[in-house]
């Protein structure tokens, strides 16, 4: 990973086998950037459109549909039958996503190219291999990382970090699965997208890795010794990212299960590999993996968008045609049905105390994939057991009060066989043989009373109201639907059959309708009935990470004990020949050769969003006339300033409680199951930022939800009751919440490190840090351990809170409706929202007091894991008064692209780095994720002034570095973002006027603005600065002894 914090720009991880029900919606479209699921608990997961999850549904007796707006007629492609050595083998127009599907063949070498042509402009484009593996060294994705480092045709070091830096692009990525690779890319900009397409099809078959053996060293491992005196390492970034990811307890729980289910085909080996494994693969191993998957014949293509078709195959056909058939033999092996269930208990690093276990309950469903029919209703089933809390297996796990939050896949099927797992963690050690009988008992519950009418018909709209938004959030339309084709195209089905939802949606439809027992038999057939059983079952060894620690350390001595002196000559001197090619610059000819746009290119105008704002009802009405599809999207934005600070840590739990504890009238099921019908999606949550030139956060509470037209009075409605009539009253339902919160913080700080250290620092420097870090971070995770024993032990006090916030939080007095959809849907919408108004109280609440920051300390907070999250911050605007300049932007990605990942990455190991100024408060802040090294990343951070003071750059270095700063200014919206953003303009006061200014300061961001960066950057090393850093226990210790009085250490887990 390289970029954090939701960057689209990423490169080094791997889809692994923990793709929970979370990470499966990741995937399917909201925001998912390559790398392992960050291991947080399960939760019931929001259904996506794209996914390869197939859940249709109906109701018995009753057929529900939402109503589809015909998009605006297109014209045909006339295809060519055949075209630059590809002969076309089918086309068909595909209804549900406007687009003519062009299936090629190249006549060659028998490569497969899936060519969709529609109307959107976020184009992309995808290479796909098949790449299964035979051992947990991790060769698949140690070669996705380093074929990106150098091609024939781009021979630089980063070629990857040449298209980040001056391209358009709207993703560009790498994903290793456990049996298939992918390269996507996506842009709206024709030229830059070709450009990409050209970079990453040189890069996949013409690498320079395969005769350069120090990328293979800097991607994947190799000995790092400085001099003969000095402690012999392993090093290498994916070897340091799977150290990371070995260190989570929810990545070790779910990697470990998945490979109970598959103990004798390829899955039971980890392609993102096992750090105790890495070092056992050989360069050769290496070379012969991509001589062996990485030819056209093992190869598929996709590409999505509103370009030419015929000049995809040109570009394509032009590297395929050097190039002949040859027999590939990726097959995966299937794995054979067990006869008999079995119990497998496995081990995970835990922290000094910890003794709570993981239990969950698995099954490998067939040994063939689904056909259509099948999968649809399995997928069904899937959103009934456990698609909300309300679904009654998600319930009936959460009410039986043996753990502390859900946890499992739910059902895959984006693999060779279809398989299911479900558990909890979080379990007492003399409870985890409870955990099956609930399970079992729930599923035979269901099996002879079946699902509710009223779950069924929730089910049917959220799926296919999802189905018809289309709505992929940042992540491009064209790839969430890629990801979905290629689950089963991968294993040689059709690839077609994976788009097409409308008729198999109407055929389940009538079935349910017919009143015949879906659910009943698959349930039977496939789990109570199921031989192939695992129950599994994940201990805590608070010693197992210092064994780990130490048996790495004994390989090493073991070695170097071995070593003759011309041996530690030549293995010190490999580490400097790596150092200094890592640190050498490319010639400039060289980078020249990556194409780029020009400055001629770029807009020079903003792109405004459309906006008009009035008063109605004593609340500010701001509308967005943008298509929409007759979908409103709404944000009912509510005052946070007035809550006491002392109650701040309880606003989130607050916000959640309000859709999932029910209301007086109705229980939590049935207000979940109403959501469901009656919506598209409602959810609550806190807004806190920084605002430039003031002290004083803006701070909203948000209710936002989306919904067809016809229903925006019933989402209305919906609206008024949870905050009017929500029922604080089940003490049970809510320890739920809190438990599943605290399991997800913990999990959290091992995962995503950078994420609180980032928080801790904003939080010593604003009123809006602080907040956030209350609501968000180390701090709200203490308070919820203390708010665990409450609600057990003085329930009526946190439901006093509860019903406190209410009161201060429900009211009307300046409240803004945000709304985003077609002028006639915002007409006909806008009486069911002064209606919701009407009904909320008006009273006059004071602002509340906020003024309490953290202290401004050094921290080391101590968890258990093998790596480091270092961060390190600044404010630019209060201890070097700095004036903020659109040149920043320019710079700061500058700064990301070529020291720190230099530095950092390259040369340091760490798996990703990043830099970020807040323009509204001025905080600039350093972070590392999954880093070996904690001093010399510091001494990164503070290498940076000089770096810009020293800096050098030709025209088109700088033109490159202002077309990628423009590309993050520009990101690629959908209607709904856009309407949020314009929100988030308004509450901020950011103007048109601004932004243009900006966007022209950007434009003409000079070399000399980067050397005069460098006076204000020189803050980084000065004593206002402040580190906070999540590492292990012993890690913080050395550092102690090694630095005396630098920071306050505080045990997390």
């Amino acid at each position: 990973m390289l970029g954090l914090a939701g960057s689209t720009t990423l490169r080094g991880g791997y889809v692994g086998v923990e793709r929970s029900l979370v990470s499966k919606a990741f995937l399917s479209g909201q925001q998912w950037c390559k790398s392992f699921c960050k291991g947080s608990s399960l939760k019931p997961r929001p259904v996506l459109p794209g996914g390869r999850h197939r859940v249709f549904a109906s109701t018995s007796k009753k057929v529900f549909s939402v109503a589809a707006v015909p998009p605006p007629s297109r014209k045909s492609v006339d295809a060519p039958k055949q075209a630059h050595g590809f002969d076309l083998i089918k086309q068909e127009f595909v209804k549900e996503y406007d687009s003519d599907v062009l299936l090629y063949k190249h006549a060659k070498t028998g490569a497969q190219v899936l060519s969709l042509v529609n109307d959107d402009e976020n184009k992309t484009f995808s290479a796909i291999f098949r790449t299964p593996v035979s051992n947990s060294q991790g060769v698949p994705h140690i070669l996705e990382h380093s074929v990106l480092a150098g091609s024939k045709k781009y021979p630089m070091k980063e070629p990857f970090v040449e298209l980040i830096k001056g391209s358009l692009n709207t993703f560009i990525n790498a994903m290793t699965y456990p049996d298939r690779t992918l390269y996507p890319v996506a842009s709206c900009n024709l030229q830059d997208y070709y450009n990409l397409v050209d970079v990453y099809l040189d890069a996949v078959f013409f690498p320079k890795c395969l005769s350069d053996r120090m990328i293979f060293e800097q991607e994947g491992w190799h000995y790092e010794l400085d001099s003969e005196d000095s402690p012999l390492a392993f090093k290498g970034v994916v070897f340091n990212e799977m150290k990371g990811v070995y260190s989570s307890a929810d990545s070790a729980n779910y990697r470990a299960a998945m490979q109970s289910i598959f103990p004798d085909n390829n899955y039971r080996h980890d392609s993102g590999g096992n750090p105790e494994e890495i070092p056992n693969l050989t360069f050769e191993d290496f070379k012969n993996f991509h001589g062996s998957y990485y030819h056209p014949s093992n190869a598929k293509f996709w590409f999505y968008g509103n370009d030419a078709p015929v000049e995809r195959l040109r570009i394509l056909g032009g590297y395929l045609d050097q190039f002949e058939k040859r027999d590939v033999d990726s097959k995966v092996k299937k794995q054979p049905m067990l006869k008999e269930p079995r119990t497998v208990v496995d081990t995970y690093s835990a922290g000094e105390g910890e003794e709570k276990c993981f239990v969950s309950l698995n099954y490998l469903l067939s040994e063939e994939a689904f056909d259509t029919e099948t999968g649809i209703a399995v997928g069904f089933l899937e959103y009934l057991l456990l698609g909300t809390p309300a679904a009654p297996l998600y319930k009936a796990l959460n009410d039986s009060g043996l753990g502390e939050s859900v946890t499992g896949f739910g059902i895959e099927d984006d693999m060779l066989q279809p398989f299911f797992g479900i558990g909890l963690k979080g379990v007492k050690p003399e409870d985890t043989d409870k955990v099956e009988k609930v399970i079992i008992d729930e599923l035979k519950r269901l099996r002879k009373e079946g699902f509710a009418e009223s779950a069924v018909e929730a089910a049917i709209n959220t799926i296919e109201f999802s189905l018809r938004e289309n709505n992929t959030g940042n992540f491009p339309r064209g790839l969430s639907l890629m990801t979905k084709v290629v689950a089963g195209w991968i294993y040689d089905k059709d690839p077609l059959e994976e788009i097409k939802w409308e008729s198999p949606l109407a055929n389940f439809k009538e079935k349910l309708a017919s009143g015949e027992d879906v659910f009943g038999p698959l349930i039977q057939k496939y789990i109570l009935d199921n031989p192939h059983k695992v129950v599994f079952k994940m201990e805590p060894d608070q010693s197992k990470a210092a064994a780990i620690e130490a048996d790495e350390k004994k390989k090493l001595e073991d070695f170097r004990s071995k070593l003759e002196t011309n041996d530690v000559e030549s293995i010190v001197k490999s580490t400097t020949d790596l150092k200094v090619r890592q640190e050498t610059p490319d010639p400039p000819e060289v980078l020249k050769l990556i194409p780029s746009l020009k400055l001629s290119d770029i807009p020079k105008e903003i792109t405004k969003i459309p906006t008009a704002e009035d008063q109605e009802g004593g609340a500010t009405f701001l509308t967005h006339d943008i298509f929409t599809n007759n979908i409103l999207y709404l944000d009912m934005v509510l005052e946070l300033r007035t809550v006491p600070e002392n109650l701040l840590p309880l606003v989130p739990l607050f916000c959640e409680a309000l859709t999932n504890m029910g209301t007086q009238s109705e229980s939590f099921v049935e207000l979940t199951e109403r959501i469901g019908r009656k919506t598209g999606a409602l959810s609550v949550f806190p807004y806190v930022t920084s605002k430039k030139g003031t002290k004083e956060p803006v701070a909203k509470i948000m209710v936002q939800g989306k919904s067809m037209k016809d229903k925006v009075g019933d989402m209305a409605d919906l609206m008024r009751d949870i905050l009017l009539t929500v029922n604080f009253n089940d003490a049970d339902r809510f320890k739920q919440m809190v438990l599943e919160t605290k399991s997800g913080l913990e999990s959290g700080i091992v995962s995503g490190g950078n994420s609180f250290a980032s928080m801790r620092l904003s939080a010593q420097r604003s009123t809006a840090g602080y907040v956030n870090e209350l609501m968000g971070g180390l701090s709200y995770l203490e308070y919820i351990r203390e708010l665990v024993d409450r609600v057990e032990n003085d329930w009526s006090s946190v439901a006093n809170d509860l019903e406190s916030l209410r009161k201060i939080l429900v009211n009307r007095q300046g409240a803004i409706i945000n709304m985003t959809a077609d002028e006639g849907t915002l007409t006909a919408s806008r009486p069911a929202l002064i209606g919701l108004l009407d009904a909320l109280p008006s009273d006059d609440v004071a602002m509340a007091n906020w003024s309490t920051l953290l202290p401004r300390v050094n921290e080391a907070l101590t968890v258990p894991t093998q790596v480091n999250y270092v961060g390190k911050a600044i404010n630019l605007y209060e201890d070097a008064g700095y004036e903020l300049n659109g040149s920043a932007n320019v710079i700061e990605k500058y700064l990301f692209t070529t020291w720190l990942w230099e530095k950092v990455r390259a040369v340091g190991g760490a798996y990703g780095c990043r830099v970020g100024l807040n323009h509204q408060s001025g905080q600039l802040c350093f972070t590392s994720y999954r880093d070996p090294n904690i001093q010399t990343t510091l001494d990164s951070y503070d290498g940076s002034a000089e770096f810009l003071r020293t800096l050098k750059m030709d025209d088109d270095a700088v033109t490159k570095a202002v077309i990628g700063a423009i590309s993050d200014v520009d990101r690629h919206q959908l209607p709904d973002a856009k309407g949020f953003t314009a929100l988030g303009r308004r509450l901020l006061g950011v103007t048109d006027e601004e932004r243009q200014e900006r966007r022209d300061q950007i434009l003409s961001t000079k070399c000399s603005d980067f050397n005069n960066m460098a006076d204000f950057m020189d803050s980084v090393k000065s004593d206002s600065a402040r580190v906070v850093v999540v590492t292990s226990a012993d890690a913080a210790k050395k550092y102690s002894e090694e630095n005396p009085g630098f920071w306050e250490e505080k045990t997390v887990l």
